[in-house]
């Protein structure tokens, strides 16, 4: 580490650094489960930080060069441009809301059960709760003292810190998720373990499609290439008469939906997949369920030194703008620490 007297040259201090870089490497994993611990009410602490959100269209080297028709499937694509996303920190839940949590909620506010709450292939205590429109799931959080997580921070949530293209990795899993009718029905809310996100998160693809809070626009991504905390569009697009694939499936006023269903087609289970269904709809495809999320008030310790350990990465690889960003958070939580303020210092003479 720096210390007050020290000595090291710039070279050394790379050099450092790297070294740094190469062991959070060799621990990464223990690192992300210390990072993204659950916390009380089984919800997940995510550090605060930017990623990138959506995914770059990728034409079909047959259809290179066509003129496609603006309302055809080719060409439309509302999950890019890739775009730079910076969030706060927060909590979201590790699993899909529960039956036998909707059950205490019901029983407390006298709320009308769901769709399907009957049907016994889907209301096992464990299983998710389905046949929730975004209104029962809005209700629902903020009964909790939550909310619904907007669609930016369930994404990030989904991805992890590499941007994964599935919670797990890079490439499609049938035995990590449950979708296309791979499962006869829908599966325990803490199952499939090993197809959890990076951050700890059960079925962040698959089992049910959950509500987030955003409208839906197709074109939302377009209209900027950074954004701090996104909360969606601030008023519904009408889908109807714009001229894209959207206008041949549905019209009207959209919330976002997320992560698949246990009928959905496999092309649902990536981490960019949007979406959406009316905000009074609770029925799409018997598997519409959600999961809350809270904001941060405070950065916990281990976020604080996952900072500078993100500070150090950056300072090896000598992305001093990155380095300073990432030990300014840390400074913002533990301001008086010496160590931070050397290493800062050290940071703006580089730059």
């Amino acid at each position: 580490m720096i210390s007050k007297n020290s000595l090291l040259s710039r070279g050394q201090v790379i050099s450092l650094s790297r070294f740094y870089l190469q062991l959070i490497t060799l621990i990464a994993p223990a690192l992300l489960i210390s990072f993204g611990s659950a916390l009380a009410n089984e919800m997940v602490h995510i550090p605060s930080g930017k990623f990138i959100m959506g995914i770059d269209k990728v034409t079909s080297p047959s259809i290179k060069g066509a003129k496609l028709k603006p309302w055809s499937r080719e060409a439309f694509h509302d999950e890019g441009p890739a775009h730079l996303v910076e969030l706060s920190s927060y909590k979201i839940d590790k699993y899909e809301v529960s039956n036998a949590e909707y059950t205490e909620f019901m029983k407390a506010t006298k709320h009308a059960a769901p769709a399907y709450w009957d049907d016994p292939r889907l209301n096992k205590p464990n299983q998710p709760v389905v046949g929730v429109n975004y209104f029962d799931a809005k209700a629902f959080c903020e009964w909790k003292g939550k909310r619904l997580p907007t669609e930016a921070e369930w994404e990030n949530a989904a991805r992890g810190p590499e941007g994964l293209r599935y919670p797990w990795g890079d490439t499609l899993n049938p035995k990590l998720a449950n979708y296309a009718k791979n499962h006869s029905t829908t599966m325990p809310v803490d199952s499939l373990v090993e197809g959890a996100s990076p951050y700890g998160l059960h079925h962040m693809a698959g089992n049910v499609f959950e509500w987030v809070s955003d409208w839906y626009d197709p074109r939302f991504y377009e209209k900027g290439n950074m954004v701090v905390n996104p909360a969606g569009p601030e008023k519904p697009v009408w889908l109807g008469g714009t001229g894209l694939y959207v206008d041949r499936l549905t019209i009207g006023e959209k919330r976002v939906i997320r992560g698949g269903s246990w009928v959905a087609l496999e092309s649902s289970m990536t981490t960019t997949h949007r979406f959406w269904n009316h905000p009074l709809n609770n029925s799409y495809g018997v598997g519409l369920g959600f999961r809350c999320a809270k904001t941060a008030t405070q950065e916990p310790e281990q976020y604080v030194q996952y900072h500078f350990i993100q500070t150090l990465i950056s300072m090896g690889e000598e992305k001093w703008k990155e380095a300073l960003d990432s030990i300014d958070k840390a400074l913002k939580d533990d301001p008086d620490n010496p160590e931070f303020k050397m290493t800062r210092e050290f940071i703006k003479k580089q730059m």
